[in-house]
């Protein structure tokens, strides 16, 4: 069963990185600054456990990125305690608000006070003191929650559901971007492609696939505008794999049989369907009708690709105003 901060019980918990030796090895992550707020995502979509192990690796990942992060799931359509509703999550961050920012200023001036007897301690056995170690300060104020909608494109009917739950909560939550565009959502659709044979994996060591499609259809949801935000990312991905890319919505009638109809008379023989999409958004069968009925072959959705993690991360620190490390690039 899950609980409002971690996975559920026997899920396993990804821990971070260790660090490793050597001039190029990874920076240590950022941790979660003090008192920092709790993480949220909002989960779209029919409740099931398949979307709950998706959400629970995807805040694992960020937690893995970021040490002392509070990440948490709520979903739209949750109905108790297995499937939390984004409302009930959000009541409770704000509930706890007063207590985090308390805990967090008297952490602080612990801090300091142990600065402060330190540097003493150096002064008074005469050694010189140079240089005084930062010392974090408590926030006093921000909101109760960051909210990471699970979504990879704009779609303005599940936004405006979050931001009604975020209302109706009574909490001062902060809502971020959704997770699209991005290059490296258009590397995870590569991957997702190439897991399904096709599209090449390696373009630069012209590894041939048989079945590689030679026209994409970039499946989204969110009608005509996620279709053309997804755009953005169809450009990305073309660039990669040298083949045309263009986005339809699954939840536009006929959409996705126009833009095969599009491809082909474009002169692409070999179509396939890619799921612009983390998962939880839309049924697997809606998918696989949509990929049945253009007459081709459908790559899986996002999914938990690391990627994903990664940008669910980002979003927060943006709004946190946390700089995210870089890792350095390996030696070729």
């Amino acid at each position: 069963m899950s609980s409002p901060t971690g996975p559920a019980s026997g899920l396993p918990v990804r821990m971070p990185r260790p660090r490793q030796p050597g001039r190029h090895r990874r920076p240590e992550p950022a941790a979660a600054p003090l008192g920092a707020p709790p993480l949220v995502l909002a989960v779209p979509g029919a409740p099931s456990d398949g979307a709950r192990r998706l959400a629970e690796e995807l805040a694992s990942l960020a937690r893995s990125e970021m040490p002392g992060l509070d990440a948490q799931i709520g979903f739209l359509d949750g109905d108790g305690e297995e499937y939390p509703p984004l409302e009930a999550v959000l009541t409770r961050a704000a509930q706890e608000n007063p207590e985090r920012l308390r805990q967090a200023a008297e952490a602080a001036k612990a801090l300091a006070d142990e600065a402060a007897e330190a540097i003493a301690a150096a002064e008074a056995a005469g050694e010189v003191v140079n240089e005084v170690p930062p010392v974090p300060t408590a926030p006093t104020d921000g909101p109760a929650a960051v909210v990471v909608p699970l979504l990879a494109g704009p779609d303005n009917a599940q936004l405006r559901r979050i931001r009604q739950a975020i209302m109706s909560s009574g909490s001062a939550a902060e809502l971020t971007d959704v997770l699209g565009p991005h290059p490296l959502l258009a590397e995870a659709l590569h991957v997702r492609l190439s897991e399904a044979g096709l599209a090449r994996a390696d373009r630069a060591r012209l590894f041939t696939v048989a079945t590689a499609a030679d026209g994409i259809i970039l499946a989204t949801v969110g009608g005509d505008e996620a279709a053309q935000a997804g755009g953005i990312t169809g450009m990305l991905l073309s660039a990669r794999l040298a083949v045309p890319v263009m986005a339809a919505a699954l939840d536009v009638d006929g959409a996705v049989v126009r833009v095969a109809e599009q491809l082909r008379s474009a002169g692409s023989a070999r179509l396939a369907l890619a799921p612009y999409l983390i998962g939880p958004e839309v049924s697997a069968e809606l998918i696989s009708a949509a990929a049945e009925e253009a007459g081709c072959s459908a790559a899986e959705a996002l999914g938990e690709y690391p990627a994903v993690g990664k940008l669910v991360l980002a979003k927060y620190a943006a709004a946190m105003g946390i700089t995210l490390q870089q890792a350095s690039p390996a030696m070729r």
